[in-house]
């Protein structure tokens, strides 16, 4: 099978097109057909080697930790899937992603495809979505009529996160840049701000929930923005203790893995018409050098797909 490895650390030059076996799986596993997957973050930081001191990895890798397939074999333990299934999943990080026409993944890290939406609309969803159920709901607890800030809301973990604290019934406002205003308008939050105009910071207060796609100083900034006892939940790093203390707030941190509870229940949303994923850019998996560095695009809106099977 053809398949996107990496044998060395490096940009995005290291990708090489490869030819290996098709995975051989076990007992709990099935055997997917990948027709698309994602770019997202994380390809870079295992690609640069910036996640070598984890251990989680031996080249030669396959990268790519999202896919939406079809169940082509099933392993003799499985008994909820069968062949020719429409699926989609997050593969753990420490195994070889979706860059590839085939992927062995365990069964139980694996969810039914939203039924109403293409193979490339359902493998932008996987970790993003993950991210943003993990960050909102599980971690932070939104409720109704809380006031939920979401950063960056026009990338992929933003805009899914912008629609799932709508279906709670938060008070929704996503920061973005002027050129994607009319996007982030598009996914219904109560406001946009444009952070080019001046710094979100100065502008809101009261906010219960932050969520950080960001980072950095930006990240600083947001915890004047919480009321005390509200929350950060950051997607990038952790948050500084001595502002935790300082604002008298929480914060927390969000790496996710595989969760098919969470893409089951993010299939119901997207197939009641209440959430939908948004797409970028389609690259062909022979162009995957040409989509992570347009992955580097400060502009994006939404994912930027693969498309592996035709």
């Amino acid at each position: 099978m053809k398949t996107v490895r990496i044998h060395k650390y490096g940009n995005p030059d290291v990708l090489q097109i490869d030819e290996i076996p098709v995975p051989v799986i076990a007992a709990d596993e099935l055997l997917i057909k990948v027709h698309a997957t994602s770019v997202n973050p994380i390809d870079w930081r295992v690609m640069e080697g910036n996640m070598k001191e984890m251990n989680l990895h031996k080249l030669p890798l396959t990268l790519g930790w999202d896919c939406a397939g079809t169940v082509e074999k099933i392993g003799t333990a499985v008994t909820n899937f069968k062949i020719g299934d429409e699926v989609y999943c997050r593969p753990a990080t420490e195994r070889d992603g979706a860059y590839a026409e085939f992927i062995a993944v365990r069964a139980n890290e694996v969810a039914l495809k939203p039924r109403t939406i293409t193979f490339e609309e359902a493998a932008a969803i996987p970790l993003a979505g993950i991210t943003a159920w993990e960050a909102l709901i599980n971690r932070a607890h939104i409720h109704k009529d809380q006031r939920v800030l979401v950063l960056s809301a026009s990338d992929g973990v933003g805009s899914l996160a912008v629609q799932l604290a709508k279906t709670r019934g938060c008070y929704v406002i996503g920061t973005t840049s002027a050129a994607n205003m009319d996007f982030v308008n598009s996914l219904g939050p109560d406001e946009v701000y444009n952070y080019e105009n001046r710094d979100f910071s100065d502008h809101f207060s009261d906010i219960d929930v932050v969520l950080d796609t960001i980072g950095g100083i930006v990240q600083d900034r947001a915890f004047k923005v919480l009321r005390r006892g509200g929350m950060m939940v950051s997607t990038v790093n952790e948050p500084k203790m001595e502002l935790v203390h300082k604002y008298g707030v929480r914060a927390e941190y969000v790496f996710v893995g595989p969760n098919a509870t969470i893409l089951n229940e993010i299939r119901m949303l997207v197939e009641n018409g209440k959430m939908k994923p948004f797409i970028d850019k389609v690259f062909k998996l022979e162009e995957v050098k040409q989509a992570e560095i347009y992955s580097q695009s400060p502009t994006i809106r939404g994912k930027i797909v693969l498309k592996v099977a035709s």
